[in-house]
């Protein structure tokens, strides 16, 4: 059950049974190979038992700290020089104290009602294993691909199947085009010599922000927009983990392009009130989308508890959604936004996060309401691929390598009504696309 339980504050969602609910039925292709498997993505990667806590101990959903927490603040403050707040700082502590009292009410009676139901709960049977880590070079492979001349749009066939029309597994070109599975089967298939499983039902383009043209020229139309922007702050570029966008570059995305009259459009932003405000007062209504909401997706361990204290001046164990409607400066409406149902403000979104860096939960199901169960989806910087939507990013199949999942051979009864074991997996002799596997797998570190 993905999503547990839904009340008046909010929802709490099972992020894992979110994912896996996608592989449920799953071909592994391999040459002229092809075999059912049965896919889960690593229970390890949503373990989060402890708070992050330097001190055994942790905070409950109330806020208050252990006493020996408390003990080592006083030991803290002691030693510490004393630091004039500069604004930012001013403007994070007042809107903290702001939501403060939703964060805090609205996890309680979450926390307390998924207890109820039997679920966080803590772990009863722990996996020892390590989350797993993959080296991913898919943002390096798409500046080289930059270096390849650009097709004349006249000429360039903007979408591609991942397979082709006798079956087979194509050697599309993952850089210049939008890929598409258009089987209800997830495949897991061999790309640039590494394995990824891809979705059902789900499109995507390896590009970075400079080559979107593909996704604009395919002619879709979205009724949901969730983006997850690389935001510029001081840890992401002491750790490297990926290059970040300064805002002002954001504008340059064509939403109004994508977005189908009063599409929804959400976008995940830090704790950082400058980023906040700069969603709100400028990019939104740059791209003409009204703000109605927002939301916070706040972090819980698997026994309930914050990740982080409530308090803590430094990371909190929430994030921030803004939520808006697309608004065409020329009127223009559509069923959609006749039909839809009001976005309610100050909802709450509780899960155990992922392990994994940056890996947000899937909003498909909280979003359906407000969208309908037919709406075209679309995620933009993404880093993983669900079905039925369509993703771009620079590193969109970075959580699809089978790395991330677990695999098991599934028993072969009979296949004859399973259009994936009828399946030809055999490997065309040539593309007649972009060569991928001429870039090197082992380029440099993105």
């Amino acid at each position: 059950m993905s999503v547990v339980l839904q009340n008046s504050s909010g929802w709490v969602l099972d992020t894992r049974s979110l994912i896996d609910r996608g592989y449920e039925r799953c071909v592994r292709c391999t040459g002229h190979l092809k075999s059912r498997v049965k896919c889960s993505f690593k229970r390890q990667c949503f373990q989060i038992s402890k708070s992050h806590y330097n001190v055994s101990g942790g905070a409950t959903v109330d806020g208050k700290h252990t006493a020996a927490m408390q003990k080592t603040d006083k030991r803290s403050k002691k030693r510490k020089r004393k630091h004039s707040e500069n604004q930012g700082e001013i403007d994070a502590k007042a809107f903290h104290e702001k939501v403060r009292s939703v964060i805090l009410e609205g996890t309680k009676s979450l926390v307390d009602s998924a207890q109820s139901a039997g679920y966080l709960m803590g772990e009863a049977e722990a996996v020892k294993d390590s989350p797993p880590s993959q080296d991913c070079r898919l943002a390096a492979l798409c500046e080289m691909a930059k270096e390849l001349p650009l097709v004349a749009d006249e000429e360039q066939e903007w979408t591609r199947s991942l397979f082709t029309e006798e079956g087979r597994v194509s050697q599309v070109d993952l850089f210049s085009q939008v890929t598409e599975n258009r089987e209800a089967w997830a495949a897991l298939v061999s790309l640039m010599g590494e394995e990824y499983i891809i979705p059902p039902n789900t499109a995507f383009l390896l590009s970075d922000f400079t080559r979107l043209q593909p996704l604009v020229q395919s002619g879709r139309r979205f009724d949901l927009i969730v983006m997850d922007p690389p935001w510029e702050n001081k840890s992401v570029k002491r750790s490297r983990r990926y290059s970040s966008l300064p805002s002002s570059q954001l504008k340059r995305l064509p939403v109004p392009l994508l977005a189908s009259p009063g599409c929804l459009v959400v976008t995940w932003v830090t704790n950082r009130p400058s980023h906040l405000r700069f969603v709100r007062d400028e990019l939104y209504p740059h791209w003409a989308v009204e703000v109605v909401a927002e939301w916070f997706w706040v972090k819980v361990t698997t026994s309930g508890e914050f990740v982080f204290p409530l308090d803590s001046p430094h990371k909190k164990p929430y994030e921030v959604l803004v939520l808006g409607r697309y608004r065409p400066t020329d009127g223009r409406t559509s069923p959609l936004e006749t039909e839809s149902v009001p976005v309610e403000d100050k909802r709450l979104i509780v899960s155990v996060p992922s392990a994994l860096h940056s890996q947000k939960p899937s909003l498909s199901e909280v979003l359906k309401l407000y969208v309908g169960a037919e709406a075209e989806c679309l995620e933009l910087f993404a880093r993983s691929l669900q079905p039925g939507w369509t993703s771009w990013g620079n590193e969109v199949l970075k959580f699809q390598h089978v790395t991330y999942f677990s695999l098991e051979a599934e028993a072969r009864e009979d296949g004859a009504d399973d259009p994936a074991v009828a399946l030809d997996c055999s490997l065309p002799e040539k593309s007649d696309g972009l060569e991928v596997s001429s870039l090197p797998a082992n380029s440099a570190d993105s």
